[in-house]
């Protein structure tokens, strides 16, 4: 079974990436984990994002595109980047997202990924 992982950051820890005393801690703490998943063969993709400033938010108001640079200012938490796992079971993608390094600082998000439409 697919699932993805989406890895939602606090403010405190997306300053940790660029900090000079904590980026080494931070970058060790998610090599691990991502080096762990890609030994378990569990990867099928994923990325981390760039930096939340550099976010464009589009949406369609009263027909109109808007366009909206950068997280609003009231954004506690900030997607920091996501993997796609191949996995036996729900409960082994629950156990991956418990490793993440950000599971104690902010959160991981589980989802089932939709099987593609079969074509006629």
């Amino acid at each position: 079974m697919e699932f993805m992982l989406a890895f939602n950051e606090t403010t405190a820890e997306v300053a940790k990436k660029t900090d000079p005393e904590q980026s080494g801690a931070y970058w060790g703490a998610w090599n691990a984990y991502v080096g762990a998943m890609y030994q378990a063969g569990v990867v099928v993709s994923g990325n981390g994002l760039q930096a939340p400033h550099t976010a464009t938010r589009v949406q369609i108001v009263d027909g109109k595109r808007q366009i909206h640079d950068g997280p609003y200012p009231d954004a506690k938490e900030h997607l920091g980047g996501y993997f796609i796992i191949n996995v036996a079971s729900l409960d082994d993608a629950l156990e991956w997202a418990a490793r993440s390094p950000n599971a104690s600082a902010g959160h991981t998000e589980v989802r089932p990924v939709m099987p593609p439409p079969e074509m006629p």
